[in-house]
């Protein structure tokens, strides 16, 4: 089995650990930005702070996508905020249908959560830049068009990187030219076909190429790396069992890319790419001064498609409410029943997706928190049952 570069490992009291997310940030600008900027044109500077520029685990493998694999770019691109000047991967799933990181859309812990409206999606963008917005940015029904493992990502333990997916629904089918199939493997068989040599990556990277994807292979993927043992990276994680751990050479704006299998009918999404999992170590000298050490890489970070596979597929089936008024309808119901204790507002957030959560699993439905049309259905139908007279005897 192929490793990757050994990483010392010395005599110490204590370690730090975190995920570090491969999301490019640019400078705040001061200006409201009306129209679609073109601000990812040119190769940013170089010096601009970005939370780990590259991941690269020995030989930087990153190249130009071979000929075969060139028709990929008609199902990738970069998604972008205009206020937050954040860029990140996304992939196309369906003709209006993108999967990406989450936190590529809420950010991690404490940090302020951005405006849905202010994303954009680039299909192809080297060549076609083919531009859409999420679905129901302009009424602000936004946030009922994501589907998410989480609005709250942690980069401390317990790190929650396997709820680190989402699927956004856009505007309009920048996606009819082409999408990738999500195939929901075990993590075990996974790592048997990284051992064959058939994981890859296709991602946009800041520092390759003028924003052209880079094709990275062969990607490992395991459970132990060097001399940090799965018991020890288990305990850093919150549900690890669809981690995936891989050396698939990264760099800033590679968060939310697919890691892919070869197939012989083609690519498949196996997982989603989320950030770098690193530890330091902190020494505590004669003198009781503790020094921290520089952070070991030890190994890329990602999500398997297994967490989220039947999440998609009812998301791509769902009629999603959209207005305020069927939105606070569910509210009401939800809070007539006890599951909901928030406003009735007619917005979508944290609180009302877990209500919807709690109903779902209450009456042994698929968890999805969305706020759909079947669901206000079938609460209408309990409520409807409820208002019915007690029959005199």
């Amino acid at each position: 089995m192929r490793r990757n570069r050994p990483i010392s490992v010395t005599a110490h009291r204590s370690w730090r650990v975190a995920v570090v997310i491969c999301l490019l940030g640019f400078p705040a600008e001061n200006t409201a930005v009306a129209t679609v900027p073109d601000f990812l044109r040119v190769m940013p500077d170089p010096g601009l702070a970005v939370a780990q520029s590259v991941a690269v685990f020995g030989t930087d493998k990153r190249v130009s996508l071979p000929p075969n694999l060139r028709p990929l770019r008609e199902m990738l691109g970069v998604l972008f905020n205009v206020r937050q000047r954040t860029v990140c991967t996304a992939f196309c799933v369906a003709p209006n249908i993108i999967g990406t990181a989450a936190h590529c859309l809420f950010k991690t812990d404490g940090a302020k959560v951005p405006q849905l409206s202010d994303f954009w999606f680039a299909r192809n963008y080297d060549s076609v830049r083919d531009y859409a917005r999420v679905a129901g940015y302009e009424t602000g029904d936004g946030a009922q068009n994501v589907i998410a493992g989480s609005f709250s990502l942690s980069t401390s333990p317990p790190i929650n990187a396997t709820s680190d997916w989402a699927f956004v629904r856009l505007s309009k089918p920048v996606c009819a030219k082409g999408t990738f199939q999500i195939e929901a493997l075990s993590v075990e068989k996974i790592i048997q076909e990284s051992n064959d040599g058939h994981v890859y990556q296709v991602s946009y990277h800041k520092d390759f190429k003028q924003w052209q994807p880079a094709f990275s292979k062969p990607c490992l993927i395991d459970r132990s790396f060097t001399d940090v043992p799965w018991t020890t990276i288990a305990a850093d994680f919150g549900n690890p069992e669809n981690l995936l751990l891989h050396t698939c050479d990264t760099g800033g704006a590679s968060s939310g890319s697919p890691l892919l299998l070869e197939t012989q009918t083609g690519p498949k999404v196996i997982g989603i790419n989320v950030g770098t999992y690193v530890q330091s170590k902190t020494e505590l000298h004669a003198r009781g001064q503790a020094e921290r050490a520089k952070a070991d890489a030890i190994a890329n970070t990602g999500v398997a498609a297994k967490a989220f596979a039947e999440k998609l597929e009812w998301f791509r089936a769902a009629h999603i409410l959209m207005g305020i008024a069927p939105m606070r309808e569910l509210q009401q119901r939800l809070q007539d029943l006890g599951y909901y204790s928030g406003s009735i507002d007619g917005t979508y957030g944290p609180q009302l997706k877990a209500a919807i959560v709690s109903y779902q699993t209450a009456v042994r439905l698929t968890t999805t928190g969305l706020a759909s049309e079947d669901v206000l259905a079938r609460l209408r139908a309990i409520g409807a049952i409820q208002a019915l007279p007690i029959r005199q005897r």
